[in-house]
C-alpha cells in the first residue's frame, strides 16, 4: 500500500490563481521521492497541503490510509517537516534546538541526544554546535533545520529544498543521511530545483510546472528517450563570440556561457573533433560529453532552465540565428 497518495488535487486562490491543477502521485514507505520543478511551479503550496497549512480546494490527500484533508491534526503527527524557509532559532545552539524538537516529536531523551550528536558528526558541523543561532552561516542554519526534521523523523519526512545555501562537501554529507532515512524506513519527499542532485537521491519523482505534473517515474524511465544519445556541454570564454553549431549537434540550449546540446552516438567523435579546434581557437574554456541527464529531459519537459528563465524555443532560436550568421 502506498504509503502517500495524492488524487487530483487542486488549489485554486480567491485571486483566480492555481498553484496546484490535477496533481496525482504516491509515494511508496521507504522511498525517496523528488517533487523537482523550477521557482513558482507549485512544489511548496503541495506540501503545504499535505502537512495541512493550506486546504485544497479538491482532490484527496491520503496518508497512511488516513484522510488528512478531513484530519489535518493526523498529519502533523505523522510527518516531521523542514519547510523553504529558515527556521527560527535564534537564542539557541545547534544540539538544543535539535534536541528540543526531537523530544516535542515523542522521542525519548537519551535516543534523542545520541540521535542529535550523530547528526551533528556526520554533517561535520560540530564546530558550531554549541554557538546560539544568531551566530550561525545560513548554510549551518539549513543544516541545523535538516537535523531538526529528521532526529525523530516521522513515516513521511518532508524536505523542501534541503540545501540551499549549503556548501558542497556537507551537501553530499546531507544526502547520505537521506538515503540512511529511507533505508532506515522513513519516505522521503524531496521537494527540489537541483536537477543533478535530484537524480542522484530519488527512486522516483514527478516533474511539475504550473501546477501540473509534467511527467513522472524512475530518472531512468524519463531518461529512456535519450538512449543512444549523448550530451555536449562547452563552456565559452566571457568574451568569446558563440560558435556556430554543426548539424552534429541538435537540440542546443545557452545558459549564460553554458552551451548544451545533443548528439547521436554515431556523431561522438566528430562531436569531440569540433569542440576540440574550439579548445585550440580559444573560443571555449573546456567541453565534456557523455550519456544524456536527467537535466536533459527536465528542459525539454519544462521548457526553461530556472537560470535562463525563458523558453528554450527561444534560447535556440539565437542559437540557430548565429549558426546563420
Amino acid at each position: 500500500m502506498d504509503l502517500l497518495r495524492v488524487e487530483r488535487l487542486r488549489k485554486e486562490y480567491r485571486s483566480g490563481v492555481v498553484a496546484n491543477d490535477s496533481i496525482t502521485l504516491a509515494i511508496e514507505p521507504g522511498e525517496v521521492y523528488g517533487l523537482l520543478g523550477p521557482n513558482g511551479a507549485g512544489k511548496t503550496t503541495l506540501v503545504n497541503q499535505i502537512v495541512g497549512l493550506v486546504k485544497p480546494t479538491s482532490g484527496e490527500i491520503i496518508l497512511n490510509g488516513v484522510d488528512v484533508v478531513a484530519d489535518p491534526d493526523y498529519t502533523r503527527q505523522a510527518c516531521s517537516f523542514q519547510p523553504q524557509t529558515q527556521v527560527p532559532i535564534d537564542g539557541l545552539t545547534p544540539m538544543q534546538a535539535i534536541t528540543l524538537v526531537g523530544r516535542i516529536r515523542g522521542g525519548k531523551a537519551a535516543d534523542v541526544e545520541r540521535r542529535a550528536g550523530e547528526l551533528i558528526e556526520a554533517l561535520e558541523i560540530g564546530d558550531w554546535a554549541n554557538k546560539t543561532g544568531q551566530q550561525l552561516s545560513g548554510g549551518v542554519r539549513r543544516l541545523v533545520a535538516f537535523c531538526m526534521a529528521v532526529v525523530t523523523p516521522g513515516k513521511l519526512t518532508i524536505l523542501d529544498e534541503p540545501t540551499n545555501d549549503v556548501d558542497p562537501l556537507r551537501r553530499r554529507l546531507l544526502w547520505q543521511q537521506v538515503r540512511d532515512l529511507a533505508g532506515n524506513g522513513s519516505s522521503v519527499l524531496l521537494v527540489t530545483h537541483n536537477v543533478l542532485e535530484a537524480e542522484r537521491s530519488v527512486n522516483r519523482l514527478a516533474i511539475i510546472d504550473h501546477g501540473r505534473v509534467l511527467a513522472s517515474g524512475t530518472p531512468a524511465s524519463l531518461k529512456e528517450s535519450d538512449a543512444g544519445a549523448f550530451r555536449l556541454e562547452l563552456v565559452m570564454e566571457p568574451a568569446a563570440v558563440k560558435p556556430r553549431l554543426p548539424a552534429i549537434v541538435t537540440q542546443p540550449v545557452i545558459n549564460g556561457r553554458r552551451l548544451i546540446g545533443r548528439v547521436e552516438a554515431d556523431q561522438v567523435g566528430k562531436a569531440v573533433d569540433w569542440a576540440g579546434e574550439l579548445k585550440n581557437q580559444s573560443l571555449i574554456e573546456e567541453f565534456s560529453i557523455g550519456p544524456a541527464t536527467l537535466e536533459d529531459v527536465y528542459v525539454r519537459k519544462i521548457g526553461r532552465t530556472d537560470s535562463v528563465g525563458g523558453p528554450a524555443k527561444e534560447v535556440n532560436n539565437v542559437v540557430h540565428a548565429q549558426m546563420a550568421a
